[in-house]
């Protein structure tokens, strides 16, 4: 089990964005490989801390962590789903660390160190549509994505401005004494490279829109509205930078017959009075198939089904939902003279009289079971 990202940061659920930005900070020191090196436990330490920070200092995804936990961000939608390497941290997270590992905002090989800095590419955007039996299975999907990547043939070669540093250092005077500063590069845009050769099809930055299928898991339980990440799948970045991210927004479509609340489904099952009266049969939609229901003789009108299992599966790993049916008696609205003969007939008789017993409950009872 993954451990909590809360608990990796030494933060509670409270902490506000500084907070948590200051203890992220600190882990990241505690734990970074120049100060730890060859030190294999550091390093999985370092990278659990980039990783809860990458969630807890994202609104949007803390939202997601909060109400979901770890499950939010399974099937590709999280930081560590796709394996984001020490590279990645540093080009993202690079400026949070200061001058802790020597002046700029890197450390190592990724900044004011005195190595090169790499760029991250921009990330894309995509809306992926779904049917409620692909949200309540899982499903993978493979969607065709147009991408900015790296030229053939294109080669670069250091930045002159910047000596390869991605950034540049400036000195200002002031009443407190010589401030140094640091900002990226504006020749190079912070990768430390420019342009050597490139070809016909390329850009100014040496790179080309190509098309590729992308493959993405989706995990059973996901929302309208959620977004999950497919790492390295945006547009490249020149030289030798890090790929953005595809972002997949979820949007689910409406199904005939069923609706979605939270993990449960619910079924309206209309019968006649007969079968009302004398039981029946009956078979119903569900996300795994047609299912057959059997219905009691004298079921009543608002009597609630409840198929255990047969709902969504929880995005938690908890389990599914329920499939709750709801009986509705279809009352005819127009009699023939026979039968509304029998039906004047039986107005009498104690048997068609409404008589409910201590066991039925009332609708206020059924939507509080209903929701509990």
């Amino acid at each position: 089990m993954k451990q909590d990202y809360y608990e990796i940061l030494g933060v509670t659920k409270n902490a506000s964005a500084a907070e948590i930005k200051k203890a992220y900070r600190k882990k990241a020191v505690q734990y970074h490989p120049d100060k730890n090196p060859g030190d294999a436990k550091a390093e999985e330490n370092f990278k659990k801390a980039a990783e809860a920070y990458e969630v807890l200092s994202d609104a949007d995804k803390k939202a997601r962590y909060d109400q979901f936990g770890h499950a939010a961000f399974e099937g590709g939608g999280g930081f560590g789903g796709g394996g984001m390497n020490m590279d990645d941290i540093f080009s993202q997270f690079g400026d949070i660390f200061g001058s802790a590992f020597g002046g700029g905002g890197g450390f190592g090989g990724f900044g004011g160190g005195g190595g090169q800095r790499r760029v991250k590419g921009s990330n894309l955007r995509i809306r992926v549509k779904l049917t409620l039996e692909e949200v309540a299975n899982g499903v993978e999907k493979k969607v065709k994505v147009r991408r900015k990547v790296q030229a053939d043939g294109v080669t670069y070669k250091t930045c002159g401005t910047c000596g390869g540093r991605g950034q540049v250092t400036k000195i200002t005077n002031t009443i407190l004494g010589r401030m140094q500063t640091a900002a990226a590069c504006n020749a190079c845009g912070g990768s430390g490279q420019i342009i050597d050769k490139r070809p016909s099809d390329a850009d100014g930055q040496g790179l080309k829109v190509a098309e590729e299928t992308v493959s993405i898991n989706i995990p059973a339980g996901v929302e309208e509205g959620m977004q999950l990440k497919v790492p390295n799948k945006g547009n490249e970045a020149p030289g030798n930078g890090v790929p953005g991210d595809l972002l997949v927004a979820i949007e689910t479509l409406d199904h005939a017959t069923l609706k979605r609340e939270g993990d449960n489904l619910h079924y309206d099952l209309y019968i006649s009075i007969s079968e009302a009266v004398l039981g029946t049969s009956k078979e119903i939609d569900s996300v795994g198939g047609q299912v057959r229901i059997k219905l009691e003789a004298g079921i009543q009108s608002g009597k609630i089904l409840r198929l255990r299992g047969k709902g969504i599966s929880s995005l938690n790993g908890y389990g599914s939902g329920d499939l709750l049916v709801h009986v509705n008696v279809w009352t005819p609205k127009e009699l023939n003279k026979e039968q509304k003969e029998f039906f004047e007939k039986m107005q009498s008789n104690e048997n068609f009289t409404p008589n409910p017993e201590k066991s039925d409950k009332s609708f206020f009872e059924k939507v509080k079971d209903m929701f509990s």
